[in-house]
């Protein structure tokens, strides 16, 4: 059944995200040769914990990682750790107790191994038997936001408005459209567009827009069938965009732009920019470490 002859009011709620973490990390070994770089603080809380936060705000009840090797520790982090508990409780820590408690508490995880890195939509196809006829939240570790509540909230904004899958996007500059999937199409409103295509990582000289596809989507069933019969692009890996504009061919998809400062946790100089950027904004950090910086700054000076 295409898209098209599903009615808005007929799509059920988006319930389910999906997480790929299964990626080796490879832009920072040596530190990612035995910790997931999922794993990785941005000042107490690890990378992950940030995403499956933002997906609780939004409404989303069941969380489905893709791992791989390797990839053990992201798994414990999100289960009870009765020792641990106990240790704390013994010593009066209730504050600390009541974080590490919480954490398991926060969503229903279910974890599933992509034996062979192929690409996030090989990644994304490994879930298909827990989606089942659902739409359902992608969202990739990598991509951390901040300010403006959680980020995913402007796709399922946008889902509940249009009833189609939605990719949430951002404008880069021009020189940096290369290094992203770009989205094409009609402007529906301010900050949503009708999309027309998706293209990977194009030129510059010959991108129709600069809105780029930043980590957060919403999907329906019937993209796993694309991922399925892809043909393996550069790398053996099969692509997000092979099914977003399989997707496109069937019936409408939407683009929505999301209103938070983005984060490419993925790259060493982003990753260091997310650090200070959450740690200004920590009530019982912020001010102490501001003016860490400003001294810092002038002492260079």
């Amino acid at each position: 059944m295409s898209q098209e002859s599903k009615s808005t009011s007929s799509r059920p709620p988006v319930r389910k995200a999906v997480i790929p973490v299964a990626g080796f990390g490879t832009r920072f070994l040596p530190a990612t040769k035995a910790t997931p770089k999922e794993m990785f603080p941005l000042v107490d809380k690890p990378l992950t914990q940030y995403v499956v936060e933002e997906a609780v705000a939004c409404g989303i009840e069941e969380i489905i990682f893709i791992t791989g090797q390797a990839k053990r520790a992201i798994e414990d982090h999100f289960d009870r750790n009765i020792e641990l508990e106990y240790l704390l409780d013994n010593k009066g820590k209730k504050k600390q107790l009541e974080q590490v408690m919480e954490i398991a508490d926060k969503a229903d995880f279910a974890y599933v191994r992509q034996k062979e890195v192929l690409g996030l939509g090989h990644a994304i196809l490994q879930a298909r038997h827990l989606i089942g006829d659902e739409p359902f939240l992608v969202m990739t570790p990598d991509d951390i936001f901040s300010g403006n509540g959680p980020a995913s909230q402007a796709l399922i904004d946008a889902y509940e408005e249009t009833g189609t899958p939605i990719v949430g996007v951002q404008e880069v500059p021009k020189d940096r459209v290369h290094l992203y999937g770009i989205v094409s199409g009609e402007p529906v409103r301010d900050g949503l567009l009708k999309m027309s295509g998706i293209v990977e990582k194009p030129d510059p000289k010959t991108a129709l827009t600069n809105l780029a596809q930043c980590g957060r989507y919403i999907f329906i069933p019937e993209i796993f069938e694309h991922f399925a019969k892809a043909e393996p692009g550069p790398g053996g890996e099969i692509h997000i965009t092979v099914g977003t504009n399989g997707l496109i061919s069937e019936g409408p998809v939407h683009a929505v732009t999301i209103p938070n400062q983005y984060h490419d946790a993925g790259s060493k100089i982003g990753y260091l920019q997310a650090i200070v950027e959450f740690a200004l904004e920590r009530e019982d950090l912020g001010d102490e470490f501001k003016a860490y910086l400003k001294k810092r700054l002038a002492d260079e000076k």
